[in-house]
Protein backbone atom coordinates (compact mmCIF):
# COMPACT_ATOMS: atom_id res chain seq x y z
CA UNK A 1 0.00 0.00 0.00
CA UNK A 2 2.41 2.56 0.67
CA UNK A 3 4.41 2.34 -2.61
CA UNK A 4 0.92 2.65 -4.48
CA UNK A 5 -0.03 5.25 -1.99
CA UNK A 6 2.95 7.27 -3.40
CA UNK A 7 2.40 6.56 -6.97
CA UNK A 8 -1.40 7.24 -6.97
CA UNK A 9 -0.50 10.94 -5.70
CA UNK A 10 2.26 11.35 -8.55
CA UNK A 11 -0.29 10.62 -10.73
CA UNK A 12 -2.93 12.57 -9.81
CA UNK A 13 -0.47 15.52 -8.99
CA UNK A 14 0.50 15.34 -13.15
CA UNK A 15 -3.25 14.11 -14.46
CA UNK A 16 -5.05 16.86 -12.50
CA UNK A 17 -2.09 19.32 -11.35
CA UNK A 18 -2.95 19.30 -7.90
CA UNK A 19 0.21 19.51 -5.83
CA UNK A 20 1.63 16.70 -4.28
CA UNK A 21 2.15 18.53 -0.89
CA UNK A 22 -1.79 19.15 -0.55
CA UNK A 23 -2.44 15.42 -0.93
CA UNK A 24 0.32 14.13 1.38
CA UNK A 25 -1.60 16.97 4.07
CA UNK A 26 -4.51 15.60 3.14
CA UNK A 27 -3.47 11.87 3.42
CA UNK A 28 -2.30 13.04 7.12
CA UNK A 29 -5.36 14.36 8.32
CA UNK A 30 -7.96 12.16 6.95
CA UNK A 31 -5.16 8.82 8.94
CA UNK A 32 -4.70 11.15 11.80
CA UNK A 33 -8.71 11.26 12.36
CA UNK A 34 -8.92 7.44 12.03
CA UNK A 35 -6.05 7.03 14.38
CA UNK A 36 -8.40 8.87 17.21
CA UNK A 37 -10.88 7.00 16.45
CA UNK A 38 -8.81 3.43 17.25
CA UNK A 39 -6.75 4.53 20.48
CA UNK A 40 -7.20 6.47 23.74
CA UNK A 41 -5.53 9.69 23.66
CA UNK A 42 -5.66 11.78 26.49
CA UNK A 43 -6.19 15.38 26.54
CA UNK A 44 -2.72 16.47 27.49
CA UNK A 45 -0.99 13.95 24.79
CA UNK A 46 -0.25 15.46 21.34
CA UNK A 47 -0.59 13.11 18.42
CA UNK A 48 0.45 13.31 14.97
CA UNK A 49 0.31 11.32 11.63
CA UNK A 50 3.74 11.56 8.82
CA UNK A 51 3.62 10.74 5.59
CA UNK A 52 7.30 9.83 3.99
CA UNK A 53 6.81 11.21 0.80
CA UNK A 54 9.60 8.59 -0.70
CA UNK A 55 8.71 5.38 0.79
CA UNK A 56 4.96 6.36 1.29
CA UNK A 57 5.23 4.85 4.99
CA UNK A 58 2.98 6.48 7.17
CA UNK A 59 3.79 6.34 11.17
CA UNK A 60 2.31 7.91 14.11
CA UNK A 61 3.82 9.60 16.97
CA UNK A 62 2.31 10.17 20.14
CA UNK A 63 4.06 12.73 22.42
CA UNK A 64 6.47 12.47 19.58
CA UNK A 65 7.04 8.49 20.69
CA UNK A 66 5.95 6.17 17.65
CA UNK A 67 2.90 4.30 17.90
CA UNK A 68 3.48 0.45 17.06
CA UNK A 69 0.51 -0.98 18.32
CA UNK A 70 -2.21 0.00 15.29
CA UNK A 71 -2.14 -1.93 12.18
CA UNK A 72 -1.75 1.83 9.78
CA UNK A 73 -1.52 -0.06 6.54
CA UNK A 74 -5.59 -0.89 7.18
CA UNK A 75 -6.69 2.21 8.54
CA UNK A 76 -4.61 3.94 6.12
CA UNK A 77 -5.72 2.50 2.86
CA UNK A 78 -9.60 3.53 4.17
CA UNK A 79 -8.98 7.08 5.13
CA UNK A 80 -6.51 7.65 2.38
CA UNK A 81 -8.83 6.44 0.03
CA UNK A 82 -11.99 8.80 0.78
CA UNK A 83 -9.60 11.58 1.68
CA UNK A 84 -8.03 11.19 -2.19
CA UNK A 85 -11.17 11.49 -3.93
CA UNK A 86 -12.59 14.10 -1.72
CA UNK A 87 -9.48 16.57 -2.24
CA UNK A 88 -9.12 15.49 -5.88
CA UNK A 89 -13.11 16.62 -6.52
CA UNK A 90 -11.77 19.86 -4.41
CA UNK A 91 -8.95 20.76 -6.21
CA UNK A 92 -10.24 20.09 -9.32
CA UNK A 93 -13.01 22.11 -9.06
CA UNK A 94 -10.15 25.13 -8.15
CA UNK A 95 -8.14 24.12 -10.96
CA UNK A 96 -10.78 24.75 -12.84
CA UNK A 97 -11.90 27.79 -11.30
CA UNK A 98 -8.34 29.17 -11.24
CA UNK A 99 -8.35 28.99 -15.09
CA UNK A 100 -10.92 30.57 -16.30
CA UNK A 101 -10.83 32.97 -13.77
CA UNK A 102 -7.87 33.84 -15.94
CA UNK A 103 -9.74 34.11 -18.74
CA UNK A 104 -12.44 36.97 -18.14
CA UNK A 105 -12.60 39.13 -20.37
CA UNK A 106 -11.06 36.71 -22.82
CA UNK A 107 -12.44 34.59 -25.61
CA UNK A 108 -12.84 31.36 -25.50
CA UNK A 109 -14.22 28.00 -27.39
CA UNK A 110 -15.92 25.11 -26.71
CA UNK A 111 -19.17 23.33 -28.68
CA UNK A 112 -22.79 23.73 -28.22
CA UNK A 113 -23.79 21.10 -26.15
CA UNK A 114 -27.33 21.20 -25.39
CA UNK A 115 -29.93 24.15 -25.42
CA UNK A 116 -32.01 25.26 -22.09
CA UNK A 117 -34.94 27.67 -22.26
CA UNK A 118 -33.44 29.80 -24.78
CA UNK A 119 -30.03 29.76 -23.56
CA UNK A 120 -26.95 27.56 -25.20
CA UNK A 121 -25.04 25.36 -22.50
CA UNK A 122 -21.48 25.01 -24.22
CA UNK A 123 -18.64 22.46 -23.65
CA UNK A 124 -15.17 23.90 -23.13
CA UNK A 125 -13.70 20.42 -24.43
CA UNK A 126 -14.02 18.43 -21.36
CA UNK A 127 -12.82 20.64 -18.86
CA UNK A 128 -16.14 22.48 -17.54
CA UNK A 129 -19.17 23.92 -18.46
CA UNK A 130 -20.60 27.38 -19.69
CA UNK A 131 -23.38 29.07 -20.31
CA UNK A 132 -24.38 31.59 -23.03
CA UNK A 133 -27.57 33.34 -22.03
CA UNK A 134 -30.14 34.31 -24.19
CA UNK A 135 -30.07 38.14 -23.76
CA UNK A 136 -26.04 37.88 -24.39
CA UNK A 137 -26.58 36.07 -27.83
CA UNK A 138 -26.79 38.11 -31.07
CA UNK A 139 -30.01 38.72 -32.38
CA UNK A 140 -29.38 37.00 -36.21
CA UNK A 141 -27.13 34.22 -35.17
CA UNK A 142 -28.45 30.42 -34.82
CA UNK A 143 -26.33 27.29 -34.03
CA UNK A 144 -27.00 23.86 -33.65
CA UNK A 145 -25.71 21.01 -31.33
CA UNK A 146 -22.37 20.20 -31.71
CA UNK A 147 -21.40 23.25 -33.65
CA UNK A 148 -17.86 25.25 -32.57
CA UNK A 149 -18.27 28.31 -30.78
CA UNK A 150 -16.38 31.24 -29.82
CA UNK A 151 -17.59 33.74 -26.76
CA UNK A 152 -16.17 36.39 -24.70
CA UNK A 153 -15.90 35.45 -20.99
CA UNK A 154 -17.73 37.85 -18.90
CA UNK A 155 -17.81 36.40 -15.58
CA UNK A 156 -16.80 33.50 -13.83
CA UNK A 157 -18.23 32.65 -10.55
CA UNK A 158 -18.86 30.43 -7.56
CA UNK A 159 -22.35 28.76 -7.15
CA UNK A 160 -23.69 26.16 -4.80
CA UNK A 161 -23.86 23.91 -7.74
CA UNK A 162 -20.46 24.67 -8.40
CA UNK A 163 -18.93 26.75 -11.28
CA UNK A 164 -20.35 29.18 -13.29
CA UNK A 165 -19.34 30.08 -16.42
CA UNK A 166 -20.96 33.43 -18.15
CA UNK A 167 -20.44 33.29 -21.58
CA UNK A 168 -21.37 36.64 -24.50
CA UNK A 169 -21.77 37.32 -28.26
CA UNK A 170 -23.19 40.87 -27.79
CA UNK A 171 -20.33 42.46 -25.50
CA UNK A 172 -18.53 45.32 -27.35
CA UNK A 173 -15.61 43.73 -26.24
CA UNK A 174 -16.19 40.32 -28.32
CA UNK A 175 -15.54 42.68 -31.43
CA UNK A 176 -12.61 44.41 -29.21
CA UNK A 177 -10.78 40.85 -29.06
CA UNK A 178 -11.72 39.49 -32.14
CA UNK A 179 -10.17 42.76 -33.62
CA UNK A 180 -6.72 41.94 -31.11
CA UNK A 181 -6.94 38.02 -32.36
CA UNK A 182 -7.03 39.31 -36.44
CA UNK A 183 -4.79 42.09 -36.17
CA UNK A 184 -1.14 41.60 -34.92
CA UNK A 185 -1.01 45.49 -35.00
CA UNK A 186 -3.23 45.84 -32.07
CA UNK A 187 -2.17 42.78 -30.62
CA UNK A 188 1.31 44.18 -30.12
CA UNK A 189 -0.13 47.80 -29.19
CA UNK A 190 0.89 49.41 -32.21
CA UNK A 191 -2.54 50.36 -32.86
CA UNK A 192 -5.29 51.23 -30.28
CA UNK A 193 -9.01 50.75 -30.23
CA UNK A 194 -9.94 54.02 -28.98
CA UNK A 195 -13.64 53.24 -28.54
CA UNK A 196 -16.69 50.66 -29.88
CA UNK A 197 -20.53 51.58 -30.08
CA UNK A 198 -22.62 48.22 -31.43
CA UNK A 199 -25.90 47.39 -31.82
CA UNK A 200 -25.29 43.10 -32.24
CA UNK A 201 -26.16 41.94 -35.44
CA UNK A 202 -26.42 44.82 -37.32
CA UNK A 203 -23.89 46.96 -37.42
CA UNK A 204 -20.54 48.00 -35.16
CA UNK A 205 -18.31 51.33 -35.53
CA UNK A 206 -14.75 51.25 -34.09
CA UNK A 207 -12.46 53.99 -33.40
CA UNK A 208 -8.87 53.18 -34.54
CA UNK A 209 -5.71 55.40 -33.62
CA UNK A 210 -1.71 54.61 -34.56
CA UNK A 211 0.87 54.92 -32.16
CA UNK A 212 3.67 54.96 -35.39
CA UNK A 213 2.66 57.47 -37.86
CA UNK A 214 4.03 54.89 -40.22
CA UNK A 215 1.72 52.63 -39.86
CA UNK A 216 -2.22 53.22 -41.34
CA UNK A 217 -4.69 52.03 -38.53
CA UNK A 218 -7.46 51.49 -40.52
CA UNK A 219 -5.64 49.90 -43.50
CA UNK A 220 -4.08 47.31 -40.57
CA UNK A 221 -7.67 46.73 -39.26
CA UNK A 222 -9.11 46.42 -42.41
CA UNK A 223 -5.61 43.79 -44.52
CA UNK A 224 -5.00 42.98 -47.36
CA UNK A 225 -7.84 43.32 -50.00
CA UNK A 226 -10.30 43.58 -46.53
CA UNK A 227 -8.76 40.05 -45.44
CA UNK A 228 -8.83 40.46 -41.79
CA UNK A 229 -12.02 42.42 -41.37
CA UNK A 230 -13.98 40.35 -43.51
CA UNK A 231 -13.02 37.68 -41.39
CA UNK A 232 -14.69 39.36 -37.70
CA UNK A 233 -17.81 40.25 -40.13
CA UNK A 234 -18.02 36.32 -41.36
CA UNK A 235 -17.71 35.07 -37.14
CA UNK A 236 -20.26 37.94 -36.75
CA UNK A 237 -22.79 36.36 -38.68
CA UNK A 238 -22.54 39.32 -41.31
CA UNK A 239 -22.46 41.99 -38.58
CA UNK A 240 -21.40 45.17 -40.32
CA UNK A 241 -18.25 47.00 -39.53
CA UNK A 242 -17.68 50.56 -40.07
CA UNK A 243 -13.70 51.49 -39.05
CA UNK A 244 -13.21 54.66 -38.01
CA UNK A 245 -9.99 57.11 -38.00
CA UNK A 246 -9.69 58.83 -34.45
CA UNK A 247 -9.34 61.96 -34.34
CA UNK A 248 -8.51 64.57 -31.84
CA UNK A 249 -9.90 67.40 -33.80
CA UNK A 250 -13.76 66.53 -32.13
CA UNK A 251 -15.09 68.13 -36.21
CA UNK A 252 -12.20 65.63 -38.05
CA UNK A 253 -14.00 62.77 -35.56
CA UNK A 254 -17.82 63.24 -36.19
CA UNK A 255 -16.88 63.90 -39.77
CA UNK A 256 -15.23 59.89 -39.61
CA UNK A 257 -17.85 58.78 -37.39
CA UNK A 258 -20.97 59.57 -39.69
CA UNK A 259 -19.10 57.89 -42.46
CA UNK A 260 -19.75 57.63 -45.64
CA UNK A 261 -22.26 60.43 -44.97
CA UNK A 262 -20.75 63.80 -46.66
CA UNK A 263 -20.93 66.36 -43.75
CA UNK A 264 -21.47 70.23 -44.85
CA UNK A 265 -20.87 72.49 -41.40
CA UNK A 266 -20.78 70.90 -37.75
CA UNK A 267 -21.56 73.72 -34.94
CA UNK A 268 -20.42 72.68 -31.29
CA UNK A 269 -21.35 72.98 -28.13
CA UNK A 270 -18.40 72.05 -26.13
CA UNK A 271 -19.75 72.79 -23.17
CA UNK A 272 -22.97 70.05 -22.96
CA UNK A 273 -21.01 68.02 -25.83
CA UNK A 274 -23.31 68.72 -28.15
CA UNK A 275 -23.03 69.34 -32.21
CA UNK A 276 -25.33 70.43 -34.69
CA UNK A 277 -24.62 68.88 -37.77
CA UNK A 278 -25.86 69.95 -41.05
CA UNK A 279 -25.96 68.31 -44.20
CA UNK A 280 -26.78 68.02 -47.78
CA UNK A 281 -30.58 67.31 -48.71
CA UNK A 282 -29.80 64.01 -50.28
CA UNK A 283 -27.31 62.99 -47.18
CA UNK A 284 -29.73 63.08 -44.33
CA UNK A 285 -31.07 59.45 -45.06
CA UNK A 286 -27.62 58.27 -45.06
CA UNK A 287 -26.21 60.28 -42.19
CA UNK A 288 -28.88 59.05 -40.20
CA UNK A 289 -29.63 55.63 -41.05
CA UNK A 290 -32.20 52.80 -41.26
CA UNK A 291 -34.05 53.55 -37.68
CA UNK A 292 -31.69 56.28 -36.70
CA UNK A 293 -28.84 53.63 -36.46
CA UNK A 294 -25.58 55.60 -37.72
CA UNK A 295 -25.96 58.66 -35.64
CA UNK A 296 -27.19 56.16 -32.85
CA UNK A 297 -23.69 54.38 -33.10
CA UNK A 298 -21.53 57.43 -34.13
CA UNK A 299 -22.80 59.09 -31.29
CA UNK A 300 -22.24 56.64 -28.78
CA UNK A 301 -18.36 56.20 -30.56
CA UNK A 302 -17.27 59.50 -30.03
CA UNK A 303 -19.70 60.11 -26.83
CA UNK A 304 -21.43 63.21 -28.57
CA UNK A 305 -24.92 63.96 -28.64
CA UNK A 306 -25.41 64.73 -32.38
CA UNK A 307 -28.35 66.82 -34.14
CA UNK A 308 -28.64 65.98 -38.29
CA UNK A 309 -30.20 68.87 -39.78
CA UNK A 310 -30.32 69.77 -43.76
CA UNK A 311 -30.16 73.59 -44.53
CA UNK A 312 -33.79 73.38 -45.41
CA UNK A 313 -35.12 72.33 -42.27
CA UNK A 314 -33.27 74.82 -40.48
CA UNK A 315 -34.69 77.38 -42.64
CA UNK A 316 -38.19 76.02 -42.64
CA UNK A 317 -37.85 75.85 -38.61
CA UNK A 318 -36.73 79.08 -39.04
CA UNK A 319 -39.65 80.60 -41.24
CA UNK A 320 -42.32 78.68 -38.67
CA UNK A 321 -40.67 80.30 -35.74
CA UNK A 322 -41.12 83.81 -37.52
CA UNK A 323 -44.51 83.31 -38.24
CA UNK A 324 -45.65 82.10 -34.86
CA UNK A 325 -44.00 84.76 -33.58
CA UNK A 326 -45.80 86.99 -35.84
CA UNK A 327 -49.48 88.33 -34.42
CA UNK A 328 -52.81 87.69 -35.62
CA UNK A 329 -54.57 90.73 -37.13
CA UNK A 330 -56.94 91.21 -34.48
CA UNK A 331 -54.11 90.37 -31.69
CA UNK A 332 -52.10 93.46 -33.75
CA UNK A 333 -55.21 96.31 -32.82
CA UNK A 334 -55.65 94.95 -29.30
CA UNK A 335 -51.62 95.93 -28.85
CA UNK A 336 -51.80 98.90 -31.33
CA UNK A 337 -52.53 102.00 -29.76
CA UNK A 338 -56.22 102.52 -29.92
CA UNK A 339 -57.53 105.11 -32.42
CA UNK A 340 -60.54 107.87 -31.92
CA UNK A 341 -63.86 107.73 -33.87
CA UNK A 342 -63.23 111.87 -34.00
CA UNK A 343 -60.34 110.98 -36.29
CA UNK A 344 -62.72 109.42 -38.94
CA UNK A 345 -63.70 112.17 -42.06
CA UNK A 346 -67.03 113.10 -42.23
CA UNK A 347 -68.57 111.37 -38.87
CA UNK A 348 -70.44 114.11 -37.22
CA UNK A 349 -71.40 114.92 -33.77
CA UNK A 350 -74.19 112.84 -33.57
CA UNK A 351 -73.26 109.98 -35.99
CA UNK A 352 -70.26 109.88 -33.35
CA UNK A 353 -72.85 110.03 -30.51
CA UNK A 354 -74.97 107.02 -32.05
CA UNK A 355 -71.76 104.79 -32.64
CA UNK A 356 -70.69 105.59 -29.03
CA UNK A 357 -74.05 104.88 -27.13
CA UNK A 358 -74.14 101.52 -29.31
CA UNK A 359 -70.65 100.32 -28.29
CA UNK A 360 -68.57 101.25 -30.56
CA UNK A 361 -65.58 103.59 -29.32
CA UNK A 362 -62.34 103.16 -31.50
CA UNK A 363 -61.64 103.02 -34.72
CA UNK A 364 -60.54 98.93 -34.34
CA UNK A 365 -64.08 98.68 -32.87
CA UNK A 366 -65.81 99.95 -36.35
CA UNK A 367 -62.77 97.45 -38.20
CA UNK A 368 -63.75 94.35 -35.94
CA UNK A 369 -67.44 94.90 -36.78
CA UNK A 370 -69.49 94.00 -40.04
CA UNK A 371 -71.83 95.91 -41.96
CA UNK A 372 -74.63 94.55 -40.09
CA UNK A 373 -73.58 95.18 -36.87
CA UNK A 374 -73.08 99.00 -38.21
CA UNK A 375 -76.75 99.05 -39.90
CA UNK A 376 -78.09 98.39 -36.27
CA UNK A 377 -76.51 101.80 -35.08
CA UNK A 378 -79.16 104.65 -35.61
CA UNK A 379 -78.77 107.17 -38.59
CA UNK A 380 -76.78 104.78 -40.61
CA UNK A 381 -77.90 102.62 -43.23
CA UNK A 382 -75.91 100.18 -45.63
CA UNK A 383 -74.29 102.99 -48.23
CA UNK A 384 -73.28 105.10 -44.51
CA UNK A 385 -72.22 101.77 -42.84
CA UNK A 386 -69.80 100.58 -46.24
CA UNK A 387 -68.23 103.79 -45.73
CA UNK A 388 -67.63 104.25 -42.58
CA UNK A 389 -65.58 100.73 -42.01
CA UNK A 390 -63.27 101.61 -45.47
CA UNK A 391 -62.72 104.73 -43.63
CA UNK A 392 -61.91 103.34 -40.86
CA UNK A 393 -59.67 101.02 -42.00
CA UNK A 394 -58.22 103.69 -44.35
CA UNK A 395 -57.24 105.69 -40.77
CA UNK A 396 -55.68 101.76 -39.23
CA UNK A 397 -53.30 101.11 -41.89
CA UNK A 398 -51.61 104.73 -41.88
CA UNK A 399 -51.38 104.86 -37.92
CA UNK A 400 -49.36 101.39 -38.50
CA UNK A 401 -47.01 102.58 -40.82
Amino acid sequence: MSKELIAIIEQIEREKGIKKDILVQAVESAVLSAVRKVIDVKPDEELRVELDRSSGDITAFRNEEKITSVDFGRIAASAARQVIIQKIREAEKEVVFDEFQGKVGEIISGTVYRFEKGNIIVDLLGKAEAILLKSEQSPKEEFRQGQRIRAYVMEVKRETKGLQIILSRRHPNFVKKLFELEVPEIYDGIVEIKSISRQPGERTKISVWSKDEKVDSVGACVGMRGSRVKNIVQELGGERIDIVRYNEDIREYIKASLSPAEISEIKLNKEEKRAEVIVADDQLSLSIGKHGQNVRLASRLIGWELDIRTRTQIAEAALAGVKKEEPKEEEKGEKEEAVSLEDLSGVGEKTLANLKDAGFNTVQDLVKANVEDMMKVKGIGEKKARKLWAEARKALKQTRK
